[in-house]
């Protein structure tokens, strides 16, 4: 596996959840959740420029018999709008359950759906960063690419 940092996003409708890791792969650690706005991109690209990630990973939504949402198109917008803005890869990670393991991670360590909303969408992050990273240690590559996903539409 590369040596080197990689970012992670979840996208929702109202806010992004961001985490990054260590150089190393070992860690993979919340960051402040991004907000959706106007300038959202804006600060992508500040994040990418102080962390300088080997990978981007952005969670792909989909149902759980695999079909394409709503959801789904957002995230594979967002990806799109990463390639904009940077020479990094961005790959698309299957992000099914992330949320309920977040969720379920909070809740083990002591924190309630209510005091866990400011942290969730970060927390979902780190689900879909951790995922990417098994697969690399495994020795394969993570996630797919903006390229291939747009190729095999529904």
């Amino acid at each position: 596996m590369q040596r080197g940092r990689r970012i992670a996003f979840d996208v929702g409708s109202a806010r992004i959840g961001v985490a990054i890791c260590d150089p190393d792969g070992i860690l993979a650690t919340p960051l402040e959740r991004i907000d959706r706005a106007d300038d959202e991109l804006d600060q992508v690209k500040s994040l990418l420029d102080d962390y300088e990630p080997v990978a981007i990973y952005v969670g792909l939504p989909v149902s759980l018999d695999a079909k394409f949402t709503q959801s789904t198109y957002e995230a594979l917008y967002f990806a799109e709008d990463i390639e904009t803005i940077t020479t990094t890869r961005v790959r698309l990670i299957d992000e099914r359950l992330s949320t309920k393991m977040a969720q379920a991670n909070l809740h083990s360590a002591g924190r309630n759906v209510r005091n866990s909303r400011a942290v969730i969408d970060s927390a979902s992050a780190v689900e879909i960063l951790e995922r990417a990273l098994d697969i690399l240690k495994a020795g394969r590559e993570a996630g797919k690419s903006v390229d291939a996903i747009n190729e095999n539409l529904p």
